[in-house]
């Protein structure tokens, strides 16, 4: 049972799922907010303010950073990994979103006249980010893991 211990008192786990879990309820909130409705579906969906796959990976770095130090082989293979999510938020995951707006509208304009049902299909528009999402993703990782690193610390867990 030692095994289960260790693993849910993990701080290289515990930061990264308490950012994902920080940043989708705050996507939750202010996507209510904005749109005065509330989306269940937001829990779990892509896209919106803040990046939660940011806040993820950047509270994985930096909690490897705190914990094995910044010029541990840990910390660079995190940052490296962190680097390429954040930039593929911003870049692929974006246009992705992008495209899919513009087929939406084809499938509309053009599904009517067609054979098949065209018109049953809707591609998914939310996925990407902007600059500013991935920014806020990132201050959340880094601020919960730092809350993570000084709770875990204290105890002489990390």
């Amino acid at each position: 049972m030692n095994w289960f211990f260790e693993f849910i008192t993990n701080p290289y786990l515990i930061a990264p799922i308490a950012a994902w879990f920080v940043a989708q309820n705050l996507k939750v909130i202010i996507d209510t907010v904005i749109n005065k409705k509330f989306d269940p579906n937001r829990f779990f969906g892509d896209g919106g303010m803040p990046s939660c796959h940011s806040a993820t990976v950047s509270a994985l770095a930096c909690i490897c950073g705190l914990g094995q130090g910044f010029g541990s082989v840990e910390f660079a293979l995190s940052a490296i990994f962190c680097a390429v999510v954040c930039r593929d938020a911003m870049g692929v995951r974006m246009e992705t979103g992008k495209q899919a707006i513009v087929l939406n509208e084809f499938i509309k304009l053009f599904g009517k006249h067609s054979e098949k049902k065209l018109s049953s299909i809707k591609l998914k528009e939310f996925v990407g980010h902007t600059p500013l999402q991935v920014g806020a993703g990132i201050i959340i990782g880094v601020g919960v893991s730092v809350a993570v690193y000084f709770i875990f610390g204290n105890f002489g867990a990390i």
